[in-house]
């Protein structure tokens, strides 16, 4: 793999800032989950033409983990920005899932570029995230993290706010990270979250969305209220709104009959605007004033050009009354 990218420049996307932390983030981030191989492989070329497309599309903003691909993901994304100026995008992984070397009963172990097979281990202690935070800056070839989030502690709270918060709040007090917080998929989790640490932002991942807006109920208002940046993963909810049909999945589930349904009725409303269905759930979750960005994962130049083309869709208000008289969306969904 070559050691710097062959994108060519181009113009940013708008930019939105992330809480008090001084940071902005393109309104579309990359989430670089599906080129660490999420659900099926992507070969390194791939994964090189999807990030050069992201980047040509103005995207500035990237986030990924450890644990997407055991470490994949970090590695070809820190090869891509290896050798672009580092001020001119912003940087987001995790804590929490510490890669260690594989033995017998692992999850999820793979090698990849020679390195030995690795698995997971949950860690939300100190040294964990002290020694993850590490690891990360070598696979991604870089000085910094620019956002640095507690990753799924949903089983392991008074874990993740007793250790990895304090040494993370440590850590962006020095200047070493320049923005933290916690990343979930339970809205309800999230939000204990916020109340008991000072964090600059979330990331929220499926649950607000066309089909599930429920983070919109309290947990966007707290953060609002609380200066605290919202990324929203999952917009697509699995995929299903992004391309409904034979072998779509929600919540990367089969969807049951009501969500079909929902899904069909979605659809049929955005046809008679003339607007593809993706383009609306992008345009639904960015028109809250609490959501900073969206984070959409690809893993082909096709679809990561498509999804940043839906930042510029024109969405008619009479569209969201429609779908707001239809019981499709919130009545009161904030504009």
């Amino acid at each position: 793999m070559p050691d710097t990218p062959d994108a060519p420049d181009a113009p940013a996307l708008p930019r939105c800032a992330v809480g008090r932390s001084g940071l902005q983030v393109t309104r579309l981030m990359f989430g670089a989950a599906p080129i660490g191989g999420l659900f099926k492989p992507v070969s390194d070329g791939a994964a090189r033409a999807t990030l050069e497309a992201a980047w040509t599309a103005g995207i500035r903003a990237f986030d990924t983990a450890p644990h997407y691909g055991v470490g994949l993901s970090e590695q070809r994304l820190g090869a891509f920005l290896a050798g672009l100026p580092r001020s001119d995008y912003v940087l987001s992984t995790k804590v929490g899932r510490l890669l260690v070397p594989a033995d017998g009963d692992v999850d999820g172990a793979e090698g990849f570029y020679g390195t030995p097979r690795l698995s997971r281990v949950r860690d939300y202690s100190r040294d964990g995230v002290l020694a993850s935070l590490e690891a990360s800056l070598g696979r991604l070839g870089t000085d910094r993290i620019d956002i640095a989030l507690i990753h799924d502690p949903d089983d392991h709270l008074a874990e993740a706010l007793d250790g990895a918060y304090p040494v993370l709040a440590e850590l962006r007090s020095a200047g070493v990270i320049g923005a933290i917080g916690v990343g979930m998929n339970h809205a309800a989790l999230i939000e204990w979250f916020v109340a008991r640490a000072d964090l600059d932002v979330i990331l929220v991942a499926g649950r607000y969305s066309l089909l599930d807006p429920r983070a919109g109920v309290s947990l966007l208002p707290e953060c609002a209220r609380r200066g605290v940046a919202v990324l929203a993963g999952g917009v697509f909810n699995g995929g299903i709104l992004a391309g409904p049909g034979p072998g779509a999945t929600f919540d990367y589930k089969p969807p049951p009959d009501e969500v079909l349904d929902r899904v069909g009725r979605l659809q049929a409303a955005c046809a008679r605007h003339g607007l593809p269905l993706a383009a609306v759930a992008v345009q639904f979750v960015l028109r809250h004033p609490a959501v900073t960005a969206v984070v959409i994962g690809a893993r082909s130049p096709a679809e990561i050009t498509q999804d940043a083309g839906y930042l510029t869709a024109a969405v008619p208000e009479k569209l969201y009354d429609e779908l707001a008289r239809q019981d499709l969306i919130p009545a009161a969904n904030p504009q």
